[in-house]
């Protein structure tokens, strides 16, 4: 445990348990020596009394301070009351004389218990500080120029929107916004857990908690600081662990009334166990026994921080878990509901396949189809522009036409031009041909004859293939597909992607009628997740078991909407995300099992007419089995 790894309360706590530790071993080796059995008779036993009760006191003041506080305000059953009345009966069992001397053990378990309870400490302040440095994206300031075209350190949260500011090479970006001028390179993995750059220049969004790697870059905001990816992000991360997990609310209402029911037991042990036999020492040092190794630390501990862990590990891939309930909802989750565009597929049209007649050149035919369409914003027209790689020279371009629904006509080099879907080729009597390929077609004539068409699409992300392969590895049972798309374009993509049902044509309510149906034909233990992009999806997002929003960067509606955020554009973050969600599970479980499973061997072997379990047995069935929990459930914050 490194020295400048601990808080400054942690340390204090460390001095304090050394020097104890300290005195404790010196009366230890003078009592293996036989010093205290050279004093005259019975005063030995009080002397040991007298000095043992220094190291005691001065490990477990604050145990004792914590135990009364809690007998005072009337909730007195925590593991602080279990440890002050065990610790208090073994020096008490000086006064029967034909028990052996305990004073050692009572000092040993207040000792061996506060050194548990500082290695708790340690280890989720370990986590916290791991999350927290996987998460550090909060920005210490905006540069921003002044009169003087000087540059000035503000606080982020003074920069208004519409201002510009500046980036330089190894600063974060602060606040969300777009590049005006220069170029750079942004590194997002704090965010996205993705270790290529993302290049950014004039008109490229910048999103804030990224590293400006290369150049310096000029942003104008465009959101405040309170509303910037990076404040939502790290509200999002300090709130988790108020949205707890099934299990962990069991463990904590199972420590509410465990406790006492312990300390009930306990005293029934003491008081009953004369009446069959024992003698009142051995019946009250068999309680004391159960009540040390019954003290509930190792599973109030290692399962928050095994969730905690979980938590941490999903960050560190820039998968945002909004708590633990929906990490274990996610292990759960036996159906999986895409919606296609921008989730399965990139969302944006690009030319898939140009397919010319045997006059024409390929190259040529897009050449005129894009001059054609020069002056369309439309997402098709703009994804023809885009595929031709030659200049588009307006100086050739004549009477422009758009004709609603059907295209465009223009005069391109003192050709007539038509570029258009079938409706605008019967318009022009011009005989066209159809496209196995799915996708929108757009015909394409020349002086009346016909010269070919071009495939638009919305591709598949190049990983949308290997999701569904993962999450059926992950063990989900059921992949279904939902889109407002056409029926054939459904078909080709669930059919290529491997997928078992998929709805085509659907609006919005459509999705959450066909969310409802689902949900009613999954099992009563299984649950149900749906992915989307978190914006138009926002209502299916809440409807699920677990919402899960895609490719959330600067997006406040997904990040606001889901359970469960992905900060890039993969879908294989999820079946990452579900494996990670089951180590964490498995984790809990092992410490739950293994936690009670120990305490309860040595309780029934502290019974009196059993006998066999030591005080030093009870301090490893508490502090042992509680570190060894808490070494558990830190391998939750690793991922491979």
């Amino acid at each position: 445990m490194k020295k400048n790894a601990l808080t400054k309360k942690q340390r204090k706590t460390l001095k304090r348990i050394l020097i104890a530790l300290t005195i404790f071993i010196v009366l230890q080796v003078v009592s293996a020596v036989g010093a205290f059995d050279a004093l005259p008779a019975g005063a030995g036993l009080w002397v040991q009394f007298a000095l043992f009760l220094v190291p005691y006191l001065l490990a477990g003041y604050d145990v004792l301070a914590k135990a009364w506080h809690g007998i005072v305000h009337r909730q007195p059953f925590d593991e602080n009351l279990l440890m002050a009345i065990a610790t208090l009966g073994a020096f008490a069992l000086v006064f029967f004389p034909e028990a052996e001397p305990h004073m050692a053990e009572g000092a040993a378990v207040m000792l061996f218990y506060q050194v548990g309870e500082l290695f708790e400490s340690y280890a989720t302040n370990k986590t916290r500080k791991s999350i927290a440095a996987m998460m550090d994206i909060a920005p210490d300031y905006a540069n921003i120029e002044d009169g003087e075209g000087n540059l000035v350190q503000v606080d982020p949260a003074t920069v208004a929107v519409g201002d510009v500011i500046v980036v330089k090479p190894g600063e974060r970006v602060p606040l969300d916004g777009e590049v005006v001028e220069g170029k750079s390179q942004l590194d997002t993995s704090a965010l996205t857990g993705e270790s290529v750059p993302s290049v950014v220049e004039p008109g490229v969004a910048a999103i804030s908690g990224c590293i400006n790697m290369t150049g310096v870059i000029r942003i104008k905001v465009k959101a405040p600081f309170a509303e910037s990816t990076v404040s939502r992000i790290l509200e999002l991360v300090e709130n988790a662990s108020e949205k707890k997990a099934r299990t962990e609310r069991f463990i904590t209402r199972f420590a509410r009334y465990y406790t006492p029911i312990v300390v009930g037991l306990a005293v029934l042990i003491a008081v009953v166990s004369p009446f069959f036999g024992e003698t009142l020492t051995a019946s009250v040092q068999s309680a004391l026994i159960f009540l040390v190794v019954s003290c509930p630390c190792a599973l109030v501990i290692s399962v928050p921080l095994s969730f905690f862990g979980g938590i941490g590990a999903a960050s560190r891939i820039g998968v945002l878990v909004k708590g633990s309930s929906y990490m274990e909802t996610l292990a759960h989750t036996e159906t999986v509901v895409f919606d296609k565009t921008g989730t399965l597929t990139s969302g944006t049209f690009n030319v898939v396949a140009v397919h010319n007649e045997d006059h024409i050149d390929p190259d040529l035919l897009l050449s005129y189809a894009a001059h054609a369409e020069a002056y369309s914003d439309h997402p098709i027209a703009v994804s023809v522009k885009e595929s031709y790689e030659g200049v588009i020279d307006q100086s050739q371009i004549d009477h422009v036409e758009e004709r609603s629904g059907r295209g465009v006509a223009a005069e391109v080099r003192a050709h007539k031009v038509l570029v258009g879907n079938d409706k605008l080729m019967r318009e022009a009597h011009v005989d066209f041909k159809d496209c196995e390929l799915v996708g929108t077609i757009l015909h394409v004539a020349v002086d009346g004859e016909y010269a070919g068409h071009i495939v638009i699409a919305d591709v598949l992300k190049p990983d949308a293939k290997d999701t569904v392969a993962a999450l059926r590895a992950a063990g989900v049972k059921r992949i279904v597909m939902l889109t407002g798309d056409r029926e054939e374009v459904a078909a080709a993509v669930a059919g290529e992607l491997g997928i078992d049902e998929y709805r085509s044509q659907l609006l919005p309510a459509d999705k959450v009628a066909e969310v409802e149906r689902l949900l009613g034909e999954t099992s009563e233990a299984g649950k149900l997740a749906f992915v989307g992009d978190g914006i138009n999806d926002a209502p299916v997002l809440m409807r699920a078991d677990i919402g899960i929003a895609m490719g959330a960067m600067g997006s406040d509606a997904a990040i606001e909407a889901a359970d469960v955020v992905l900060m890039d554009d993969k879908p294989s973050k999820i079946a990452t995300a579900m494996k990670i969600s089951h180590k964490t599970m498995g984790i809990v479980w092992q410490n739950i099992v293994f936690a009670i499973g120990v305490k309860i061997a040595i309780m029934i072997l502290a019974l009196p007419f059993i006998g066999i379990a030591t005080m030093w047995l009870a301090v490893f069935g508490d502090v042992g089995v509680a570190i060894i929990a808490i070494l558990n459930a830190m391998r939750a914050l690793r991922v491979k």
